[in-house]
């Protein structure tokens, strides 16, 4: 049985496997990689004639970076990320999808009295990261008819849920619907989510994965994603034996809060990886711009493609 640590993660294949790719992680492996790291446990990788080397980053920003560098083949990131990594003159753009339905949303003690985006006026909010976050946050407060300084908005760095239960903060955008609340639920408290979609932002593709297509190799990259739809409708097919291999990989994903996060984890897998919605993505442009984050403007192709078209010669 391999084992996964949270600094670096490899997945060691057969070593007849005669492609490697490095692929570099949002974070320290969870449920939410799930069809990687059993698209090797199952062999898929192996039958695809692959070789996967998992690293997980020292700090979630890096992995556009990494790529960009050339130090990854592939990294999980977000999609509004890609957007202002693309603007920032990144050379990545969107090969493949993770999780295909947003995560973010913002979280509230559901004994706040705050229901809806209106009920923050006055409140204090706070965010992970700066940037898409604080454009989100301003989109749902425009929903709700309140102005970016009807609520003070508070940096919290990755103290996301401590912050909440804390009374730090009122809300916090930026938490993940699937482990958030659930870590809220497993320390006493109940947490309740505004989600993005409804309230003004265009729905998104959460996790995604990035390549430099000038440097990437095409062919391994859609072999790595037919493994990952594979395992994918293993996991849909058979989710409690899904969770049983997963979670036996690695010590550390045997907790209550990633087993907890598993059930409303796995039904967002993206069941065609390599499938790409244009309009999620040129929607998703056309907001950042016209709340300010970009100057907005990037077609398509530079922002996303599909691994498995036809290559005009």
């Amino acid at each position: 049985m391999k084992t996964l640590t949270l600094a670096l993660a490899t997945l060691a294949l057969p070593a007849h496997a005669d492609t490697g790719l490095t692929v570099m992680l949002d974070w320290f492996v969870n449920p939410d990689h799930a069809p990687i790291v059993l698209a090797d446990e199952l062999g898929y990788f192996a039958d695809a004639g692959l070789e996967v080397e998992l690293v997980s980053p020292a700090d979630p920003n890096d992995p556009p970076r990494m790529v960009a560098a050339g130090r990854a083949d592939l990294a999980v990131s977000y999609q509004p990320q890609l957007h202002l990594s693309r603007h920032q003159g990144l050379p990545v753009t969107r090969v493949g999808t993770l999780v295909e339905t947003p995560l973010t949303c913002l979280v509230v003690l559901a004994d706040s009295g705050i229901d809806a985006p209106a009920d923050l006026k006055g409140r204090k909010v706070g965010f992970a990261v700066a940037g898409v976050q604080e454009v989100m946050l301003d989109a749902m407060l425009a929903d709700g008819g309140l102005a970016p300084d009807d609520v003070q908005q508070i940096n919290i760095g990755w103290s996301i849920a401590p912050a909440l239960m804390s009374g730090q903060v009122d809300g916090v955008i930026g938490a993940f619907r699937n482990f958030e609340l659930n870590q809220l639920r497993i320390e006493g408290f109940e947490g309740r989510c505004l989600y993005p979609e409804a309230h003004g932002i265009p729905a998104y593709d959460e996790l995604i994965y990035l390549a430099d297509p000038e440097r990437m190799n095409r062919a391994a990259v859609s072999a790595f994603l037919g493994a990952t739809e594979r395992a994918t409708a293993f996991i849909k097919n058979d989710p409690e034996e899904a969770w049983r291999l997963f979670s036996a990989t690695a010590s550390e994903l045997r907790t209550p809060l990633n087993e907890a996060a598993w059930s409303d984890t796995w039904p967002r897998f993206a069941d065609r990886p390599a499938a790409l919605d244009a309009g999620r993505y040129l929607r998703f442009e056309t907001f950042l711009a016209e709340h300010g984050a970009t100057p907005g403007g990037l077609p398509l192709p530079d922002l996303a493609v599909d691994v498995n078209a036809p290559v005009a010669p």
